[in-house]
């Protein structure tokens, strides 16, 4: 399936990294603002060498290293996924619509550990920003700690969901639902049997 730019597409919502040009976007607009690498990291937290990664699409972004970038660059973190723009009061998002980034190996440093798919990609400006994940099965030694202004819902649609912080511990069953402030450190892991499946909405101020 492709779509009206030509964006070839396998499974619902699957999108391959580079043809999203997440990468391409973020050094974009970095140009734009004139900033350098140096600049960003300063203003993000994040190394100059990720982000330069980032750029140049070898590591896929976890939501909140990309809700960091966004931010530093003046947009909201819809940009990165949508192909259209509006100020509609009421947008639907169809099934085949839906954008993802390719998944990459989760024990790499900065690289997504869980795989991420938009829900709404045509509102620009918005609050809240919703996702379908899946988190993988993995080792407690593997799982890793990401922060980010605002505030986070979480639905466990299936299996087990592990949510940790620096000194506690949250097991999730199918059907159960977690609210948490983002600036807290925080990780997931799935349980298992296999991976696990969550509706998760981000909620961010501006």
């Amino acid at each position: 399936m492709t779509s009206a730019k030509g964006v070839h597409m396998g499974r619902t919502g699957d999108v391959d990294v580079m043809a999203l040009e997440i990468g391409g976007k973020i050094k974009e607009l970095r140009k734009k603002k004139g900033y350098t690498l140096q600049d960003v990291s300063s203003i993000t937290g994040l190394s100059r060498p990720l982000i330069s990664q980032i750029e140049n699409n070898r590591v896929v972004p976890p939501v909140a290293t990309l809700l960091r970038l966004a931010r530093s660059l003046g947009v909201g973190l819809s940009h990165f996924f949508q192909e259209d723009d509006t100020r509609e009061r009421v947008v639907v998002t169809r099934k085949d619509e839906r954008r993802s980034p390719a998944k990459r190996p989760h024990h790499q440093k900065g690289v997504v550990p869980y795989m991420y798919e938009a829900l709404e990609v045509k509102k620009a400006s918005k609050h809240m920003e919703p996702f379908y994940v899946t988190f993988d099965e993995i080792a407690a030694g593997d799982m890793s700690f990401f922060s980010h202004e605002g505030e986070e819902f979480v639905y466990l649609l299936s299996g087990r969901l592990e949510f940790r912080t620096h000194d506690q511990v949250y097991l999730l069953e199918t059907g159960d639902s977690l609210y948490f402030e983002s600036d807290l450190a925080h990780a997931f892991r799935s349980l298992g049997p296999g991976p696990s499946q969550a509706i998760i909405v981000i909620y961010h101020k501006d």
